[in-house]
């Protein structure tokens, strides 16, 4: 049975890596299959509403951040709230101020710094105590890091085969300029704040606004 996870990129078409080296290979559904799963590949897509356009741009974000719609929705809401508050002035880029957030989760950092091959990968590995941040355990994946924060696995986890393996396998990544990562030791650190343009979010989030303003 075809995973369920490979199913919500064909449905919202666009890649938005939630298997890891799956997604890069060529067995990746969204390249044998790049039409909606019960759909057949030369059937003309039925048009969206607004209000259809708007609900995918949504869905399109939370998967690629590996959000619940409780997450996602608190964190949207809280950059609406602030738009409408005293806080406006602060708030000059709602895009920008959403993204922000949603890529400071550790889950994300881990992920962003090749440690984990998917943000599933990384929010798991977090759950189970494997990081420190700034020396003390966080086992919390919405833990939102800041500038200076420095992230390692913990004494125990590094015995661990996975980590010992991770060296030779990180020499391959690219990472954000925001982050900075030391391979030998598996050691990472938020270097300033993550941006918009180089975060690449597959959606337009102008349009996730709206959704939510409804």
């Amino acid at each position: 049975m075809q995973n369920s996870k490979c199913k919500i990129c064909r449905r919202l078409g666009v890649k938005l890596f939630l298997k890891g080296e799956k997604c890069l290979s060529p067995k990746c559904p969204m390249v044998r299959k790049p039409y909606p799963p019960g759909q057949k590949g030369k059937r003309r897509p039925t048009p969206l509403s607004e209000y259809g356009k708007e609900l995918r741009e949504k869905q399109k974000l939370k998967n690629w951040y590996n959000l619940k719609e409780a997450q996602f929705r608190k964190y949207v809401k809280e950059v609406l709230e602030a738009i409408r508050s005293s806080k406006r002035g602060k708030v000059r880029d709602p895009a920008a101020s959403l993204i922000k957030t949603l890529e400071s989760r550790l889950d994300n950092v881990i992920f962003r710094l090749g440690i984990a091959s998917s943000r599933a990968q990384a929010r798991q590995l977090i759950s189970h105590g494997h990081f420190l941040v700034n020396d003390k355990i966080v086992n919390i994946p919405s833990y939102l890091v800041k500038k200076g924060d420095k992230i390692t696995p913990s004494p125990h986890s590094l015995k661990k085969t996975f980590f010992q393996n991770l060296p030779s396998l990180l020499k391959k990544q690219k990472i954000p300029s925001w982050l900075e990562l030391n391979i030998e030791k598996v050691e990472g650190k938020v270097k300033e704040e993550p941006n918009l343009e180089e975060a690449a979010p597959p959606a337009e989030i102008l349009a996730i606004f709206e959704y939510y303003s409804r």
